[in-house]
């Protein structure tokens, strides 16, 4: 039979059968579907790992845990808190060290279990007693492990925790309970006024006192700058002299009547002393205002437990650092990285903004326009150290040692703006982010119809009319894009911020209730370097390793917080400028 239709042959059945026979996978690019799938899953685990890990580690560290006490072979017994279990392999003469007589019979039993051994890190603190924050002990070293009824555990101002249990309260000089319930029971009736009356004392130190040499420090200044304008020997370098003097005269009963308060304060907390004997024995005195919290771990219920994770959260957030920044809160931190960043993206995005404008919109293309465009691109690639270096060289040094030259003579040699400050932290920054802003919105630009443009043009639109009235307001959602990847990095950098104005310590605020209220020159706290400094600077490593957790923790939380108002500002731009669609 003879036609148009013709069975199709053998390799014709092979190649149609089943749609796309015969391709390869890598021609079908499934091969590629499963490759980008597996590094999308790869990636997603990375960063759910580390978030997860942060969290957890985080969000546990100021959870209370129980006080272990554990007599030890050789004589003695240590108690604190269980930080840290694990397997070992112990060496014959470490063994010996610590055991003694048992050595021979313990090493035997190490080798029956394949020459491992089990050990828990416990954080045994008093410090000033012992002269370390934490001791290992082996499971061959115990004799005997409890949970004494009334181990306390104290945070204290300095020196770190004290792990011990109540031996005596006194007051003035009597022993007024000894046995551990009733000791414990005054503490706590006497805790909470002196704390009151530290919090008091400090502030007369801070506030009231520190009002009273400012105003000193300004008469001295005000002299020492009629000197620098008139000259050492002029009739009014003498008249500034005679009022500064004056104006010391009558602050100094005022100082005098301060300091006699703070002495009064501190004789009166002083009367109430209570023990505490640690688990070696030896005994160690405090009074109410020298500890922060104390509570007995081991008797402590849920809503207890869950009220002093609560205060120690309140205590991380709002108060000042203390223990070399091992414990305490981190409130200068958090304001002095929200400020910077605040300040770093008030000055990146204009400029960036207008100089991406000027490329895209007025500038012709060209020799010029395209190595700027290839410099900008690569200054993204540099690294943040080199932005350090320059900030503290150019604003640190030439521009703050111009203003000082020229507006603070009479400060001088102490410098003012001459050093690291927030202001120079955040152009530094502002510089290094720059890049990002630029390229953003650029695209962004790029990405606006060429028909809308024409379309204000035939309306009569000048050029400028056109981009604000057209293109800025459909080119702003990408521009904010750009604001937020530029702020998150920012937000996040440390090693320029060591340059140029943040530092391991500075309670007083860039921000603060002081004339001129707003103080660009002082120098900054920010989570990043203080992470940086608890991780590799503390000499109380392992303990601030928590810290290091919940502070990262922070970190993130403020950056995404940041982030969201930056994208909800963008939502909004878009739903208000979205176009149809053709």
């Amino acid at each position: 039979m003879t036609g148009d239709h013709q069975a199709p042959s053998g390799n014709a059945a092979r190649r149609t059968r089943g749609g796309r026979a015969g391709l390869s996978l890598l021609a079908e690019g499934q091969m590629m579907v499963w490759l980008t799938g597996g590094g999308f899953v790869v990636s997603l685990a990375m960063i759910v790992g580390l978030v997860s890990l942060i969290i957890v580690k985080g969000s546990t560290t100021f959870w209370p845990q129980a006080v272990t006490r554990i007599t030890l072979v050789p004589g003695g017994a240590v108690m604190g808190e269980v930080s840290r279990d694990e397997t070992y392999r112990p060496r014959e003469e470490d063994v010996r060290s610590m055991v003694g007589d048992r050595s021979e019979e313990t090493i035997r039993a190490v080798a029956e279990a394949g020459g491992l051994a089990r050990r828990r890190m416990l954080r045994t603190g008093n410090f000033d007693l012992s002269g370390s924050h934490f001791t290992w002990v082996s499971q061959f070293q115990v004799v005997q492990e409890e949970s004494p009824e009334w181990a306390i555990v104290v945070e204290r101002l300095s020196w770190g925790r004290f792990y011990g249990e109540p031996a005596r309260f006194l007051t003035d000089g009597q022993v007024t309970a000894d046995s551990p319930a009733e000791a414990w029971r005054q503490f706590e009736a006497q805790h909470a006024e002196g704390r009151r009356a530290w919090n008091r004392a400090v502030h007369i130190e801070r506030h009231e006192i520190g009002a009273l040499n400012r105003r000193l420090e300004q008469a001295r200044l005000e002299a020492r700058k009629v000197a620098i304008r008139k000259g050492a020997d002029s009739p009014d370098h003498a008249s500034a002299i005679a009022a500064a003097d004056r104006l010391a005269a009558e602050l100094e009963p005022e100082f005098r009547r301060l300091e006699s308060e703070i002495q009064r304060i501190r004789a009166e907390q002083a009367r109430h002393v209570l023990v505490l004997r640690a688990a070696d024995g030896q005994e160690k005195s405090f009074t109410p205002p020298e500890i922060v919290r104390a509570y007995p771990a081991n008797q402590l219920s849920l809503g207890q437990k869950v009220g002093i994770y609560t205060s120690r959260w309140r205590e991380f957030l709002l108060d000042e650092p203390r223990e070399a920044n091992s414990e305490g809160g981190v409130f200068p931190a958090i304001f002095g990285t929200v400020t910077m960043t605040l300040l770093m993206s008030v000055a990146v995005v204009p400029f960036g903004i207008l100089a991406a404008l000027y490329m895209r919109e007025y500038a012709r293309g060209g020799l010029v326009i395209s190595s700027v465009r290839i410099a900008v691109n690569n200054l993204a690639g540099v690294p943040s150290i080199v932005f350090g270096v320059f900030g503290l060289g150019f604003f640190c040094y030439f521009v703050g040692g111009g203003i000082d030259s020229l507006f603070y003579k009479e400060r001088l040699p102490s410098p003012t703006f001459g050093t690291g400050g927030v202001m120079w932290a955040a152009l530094t920054l502002a510089l290094l982010t720059l890049p990002v802003v630029i390229v953003a919105t650029e695209e962004s630009l790029a990405a606006v119809p060429r028909s809308m443009r024409e379309g204000s043009y035939g309306c009569g639109a000048s050029k400028w009319q056109t981009i604000w009235r057209i293109v800025l307001p459909r080119a702003t959602p990408g521009i904010m894009t750009g604001a937020i990847l530029a702020m998150a990095r920012g937000a996040g950098e440390v090693a320029p911020l060591m340059l140029v104005g943040a530092v391991k310590l500075a309670p007083e605020l860039p921000i603060d209730g002081i004339s001129p209220f707003v103080h660009p020159e002082r120098s900054f706290m920010h989570l990043g370097f203080h992470i940086y400094d608890l991780g590799f600077q503390s000499q109380n490593s392992e303990a601030a390793k928590p810290m290091v957790y919940t502070t990262t923790l922070l970190l993130i939380l403020i950056i995404a917080c940041l982030n969201l108002a930056a994208i909800w500002l963008r939502a909004r731009l878009s739903r208000r400028f979205r176009t149809s669609q053709f």
